[in-house]
């Protein structure tokens, strides 16, 4: 693959990466790489809801779904997710939100992981990979 059939996805509606990362890749034009979004603010970059898991899946979402967005997709072509929570006693009021986002007939495959600690301390970040169809 050349880097002429790899292109970035950035869009102000989504924060901004703090580090050496893109928002999204997309790869031989069909495959998009959402990088993992926290619940940040894309416009303050304060964390939003900092004590609500709920709040905090909800940002989330929105900042995915304006990355995919960005590459021409929505949440429809998403064939797979990873959902990091600090807390797994939180993944009920996260599934709630998340399931808001997807058809359950057509729901991506899905891994759920617990992890010690994530970016500033929030509650909940997830990456995506979409496929445009």
């Amino acid at each position: 693959m050349s880097f002429s059939t790899i292109q970035t996805v950035q869009t102000d509606r989504a924060p901004a990466p703090v580090g050496p990362y893109s928002q999204g890749i997309v790869a031989q034009g069909e495959l998009i790489f959402v990088s993992g979004q926290i619940p940040l603010d894309p416009v303050t970059g304060a964390i939003v809801s900092p004590e609500d898991v709920v709040g905090q899946t909800r940002q989330v979402m929105s900042n995915l779904q304006a990355v995919l967005e960005a590459a021409g997709v929505g949440f429809a072509q998403v064939v797979k997710t990873t959902v990091f929570l600090a807390n797994l006693e939180d993944f009920a009021l996260m599934n709630g939100v998340y399931g808001e986002y997807f058809d359950n007939d057509r729901a991506p495959a899905r891994a759920c992981v617990e992890v010690a600690r994530l970016p500033k301390d929030v509650k909940v970040e997830i990456d995506c990979i979409a496929v445009r169809v």
